[in-house]
């Protein structure tokens, strides 16, 4: 959430950067927002002036009743008066305390600002290439042909245990089983991230839920804007009858809500910052109006894995987080020997709650392209804001944190890219060296 001051001290400056993200896109009811800003600033003068006017009064009337009988009269005036200044008093500050819901409701709805380095663009074609790297080349090299045409990763798996059919025979489209050799390669990559991510780059390895509450979804900006995308978890009633909703409940899309929902309502010790968190999960997201892209295949699933790098920072410290989780999620992709290339996002293209955004696309053969396989922001306190997450700052003042989150790496788009890139001309697939220690020294795999 945006912090209210800026608003109040310079809101055309604030309106026109989030008018960076795209044109002709209303993110904020100026309208709406000024009228019940002055309306907020007419209510607090009055209610400020009524409270002054009573302590006045009271002041008065000590001295007066100490004067007996005499000055009754004026001390009934003044009671009286100072009876109707507490009733209005009262009728104003409840009309302020509904305000502030109302103007909470048209903040949460808002997305962040673009940082200043952010590139100015439309859509993904304003997106700016940083730099690319390949394992026959390192820094700079493109992807290297593999000599022979490149099958999809959906012929590739199906030798291998990849069922798309029995996906949808479970549970519908965009669901997949897997069984056998590539169920054993899917868990080997899901916890070679983990070890990466611990052993090297000093996160702490968490379990979560899977299901959190709505509060935890407000909290890292899923909700309210964002349900759609969402999963809820329904719950049943005793004897088959269903239960009243009124636990509002939903599926992860991504193991950065609980993560970051650790420091919801806390303040830490600035000592304990950084706070870098990271957890193996399935995620679940509708993919609402994504209909007819990425159908084939495991790119674009309701269900998925992901290995999720959270980061707690100090304010100063949030950008060089940035550039140093964007490195953690490159070095599993070169620990894979996967070519990819980092991509910094521009205005059009971040997401909601993010203020700079790093893409990692990897490269897959078979589409001849680069494809999104982590997303590294920094939102700085705009989830902390939403969070009340603080930490006690050297003056002893209570401070926002900043907030990072990014994948390290999507487990299903990393099994993807393994089999694509490493495949052989013969359908079977060279097991990369980095994960042959998780199966058992597997080198080559076979249907």
């Amino acid at each position: 959430m945006l912090d209210i001051t800026l608003l109040r001290k310079d809101l055309a400056s604030a309106v026109a950067r989030l008018e960076t993200r795209k044109k002709n896109q209303t993110f904020l009811d100026v309208e709406a927002f000024s009228a019940l800003e002055a309306e907020r600033k007419v209510l607090q003068t009055r209610t400020e002036e009524l409270q002054a006017r009573r302590n006045t009064l009271n002041k008065q009337i000590g001295p007066l009743k100490a004067q007996g009988e005499s000055a009754a009269a004026q001390v009934q005036a003044l009671m009286t008066e100072v009876n109707a200044l507490k009733a209005e008093q009262e009728s104003q500050a409840a009309r302020l305390e509904a305000i502030q819901p109302e103007i909470q409701t048209l903040l949460l709805a808002v997305p962040n600002l673009p940082h200043a380095s952010v590139p100015l663009g439309e859509d993904e074609s304003g997106n700016v290439e940083v730099r690319r790297w390949a394992p026959q080349g390192g820094a700079g090299a493109a992807a290297t042909p593999l000599g022979f045409e490149a099958r999809d990763h959906v012929d590739l798996g199906a030798p291998l245990g990849l069922d798309f059919e029995m996906g949808a025979k479970l549970s519908g489209a965009r669901f997949s089983v897997m069984k056998g050799p590539i169920a054993r390669l899917h868990r080997a990559l899901a916890q070679f991230m983990i070890d990466t991510q611990t052993e090297q780059h000093g996160y702490t390895e968490c379990y979560v839920p899977y299901i959190v509450n709505a509060a935890s979804l407000s909290g890292t900006g899923q909700l309210p804007k964002f349900e759609g995308d969402l999963f809820a978890a329904k719950k049943g009633g005793q004897d088959g009858e269903p239960a009243p909703d009124h636990s509002a409940l939903y599926l992860i899309p991504t193991s950065e809500v609980p993560l970051t929902n650790f420091v919801r309502d806390e303040v830490v010790a600035e000592s304990a910052l950084p706070i870098k968190l990271t957890a193996h999960t399935p995620c679940f997201r509708s993919e609402a109006g994504s209909a007819g892209r990425d159908t084939r295949g495991m790119i674009r699933q309701h269900q998925f894995d992901k290995v999720e790098m959270v980061q707690i920072t100090h304010p100063e410290q949030s950008y060089e987080a940035l550039e140093a989780m964007t490195g953690h999620a490159e070095a599993v992709l070169q620990a894979l020997e996967l070519p990819y290339r980092v991509v910094l996002l521009c205005t059009g293209d971040m997401g909601f709650g993010s203020t700079k955004t790093y893409d990692l696309e990897v490269w897959l053969p078979a589409q001849g392209t680069y494809r999104e396989i982590s997303s590294v922001s920094n939102c700085e306190a705009f989830q902390a804001r939403r969070l009340q997450a603080r930490f006690k700052n050297a003056q002893g003042k209570n401070e926002l944190v900043h907030t990072l989150n990014g994948s390290g790496l999507a487990v299903g788009r990393a099994l993807v890219a393994v089999l694509e890139n490493h495949q052989n001309a013969d359908g079977s697939i060279t097991v990369p060296k980095a994960l042959r220690p998780y199966l058992r020294g597997m080198e080559l795999l076979r249907g």
